[in-house]
């Protein structure tokens, strides 16, 4: 049954009522208190308001204790982006978001040897560059690309590699592809729009039915599993020059030391402003803070809904630079 925009909005505000009242969520928390957040949370469990309680409680408990030390502490030691060992934990299984538009999170499975990564990099770490990696979609990614966009997104693309994957290395992996999984559909809810896994080996239709039964029903219909002759659809859903040529499309990011390590998009060009106005502030005043500014409405072309547009202006030492983030009261279609 279709639930109309007026329905969603009542159900939204019971609910943001419902979870504060309760303690389940308080102004500042990580997970994030915004509409589009709350509404991920209610699209997962259908809008069904006890079970999307109980969803945001899960989460906010699995945050709270993860590694031992919750979310944002692990983040605080661990950047996902830059943290030690990560060259060696690509070499086994890249996973990383790239460029404009919606992003596109891209994972390869073909160099997995495990016994071979653990010389360099604990267990517990590769876990938790996983776990870094899933946070930082909605922390840093999915924001900086609206930004940029000047609209929101709300969810990636997500690709898949397994050219040279084979069972032998599925077995593996098995645990932590099912941790990952189950990461992204309990605690990081409707953030995939599409999942394509390429270059499919023949042994994959076994892998497959040890998969499919991890995942929900609506995450298993945003699932093309194709073979080598993949680069047409690709380049259906993502632009040329947003695709990584390894994959079939335009971008090498040769001036950014390629497309994998670098993680270039908008997320990595903010941390880049960031950086740049702390330094020229000086090592003294390199607090950075930012502050609302305006709040504009526009009309994005192909969605009928206006989108509130924030602008919030980045504050280091006596610098400020400007970034416009981009809400709507209720989901758009990415």
């Amino acid at each position: 049954m279709s639930i109309s925009d007026s329905e969603q909005a009542d159900i939204l505000k019971t609910f943001r009522e419902q979870l504060f009242a309760e303690g389940i969520l308080h102004e500042g928390d990580s997970i994030g208190t915004d509409d589009p957040t709350l509404l991920r949370f209610l699209r997962a469990r259908k809008f069904n308001l006890d079970e999307s309680k109980k969803m945001v409680k899960n989460c906010q408990h699995w945050r709270q204790s993860v590694s031992g030390i919750g979310i944002d502490e692990l983040r605080n030691r661990m950047d996902p982006f830059d943290y030690p060992g990560r060259e060696e934990v690509f070499k086994s299984w890249s996973m990383y978001f790239h460029k404009k538009g919606r992003p596109v999170n891209v994972q390869y499975f073909g160099g997995l040897n495990l016994p071979e990564l653990y010389k360099h990099v604990t267990p517990e770490k590769l876990v938790e560059s996983i776990i870094v990696n899933a946070d930082a979609l909605t922390r840093e990614v999915l924001p900086a690309a609206s930004r940029a966009a000047g609209r929101r997104i709300d969810q990636s693309i997500v690709i898949v590699d397994l050219q040279g994957f084979g069972l032998s290395q599925f077995w593996q992996v098995k645990s932590l592809v099912q941790m990952s999984f189950q990461i992204s559909q309990d605690y990081f809810p409707e953030t995939m729009g599409q999942l394509a896994i390429i270059n499919a080996p023949p042994s994959f239709t076994f892998i497959w039915s040890v998969i499919k039964p991890w995942l929900a029903k609506e995450t298993v219909e945003k699932v093309d599993i194709l073979g080598k002759d993949y680069k047409e659809v690709l380049l259906q859903i993502v632009d040329a020059d947003n695709l990584p040529a390894s994959l079939g499309g335009n971008c090498t990011c040769s001036s950014a030391g390629g497309c994998d390590l670098s993680s270039a998009g908008p997320w990595m060009d903010e941390r880049l402003v960031k950086t740049t106005m702390a330094r020229s502030a000086g090592p003294s005043e390199c607090k950075i803070s930012s502050e609302r500014t305006s709040n504009t409405s526009i009309h994005v072309e192909g969605n009928e809904e206006p989108v509130n547009v924030v602008h919030e202006k980045v504050v280091v030492g006596d610098s400020a630079a400007e970034t416009v983030t981009a809400r709507a009261a209720l989901p758009e279609v990415s």
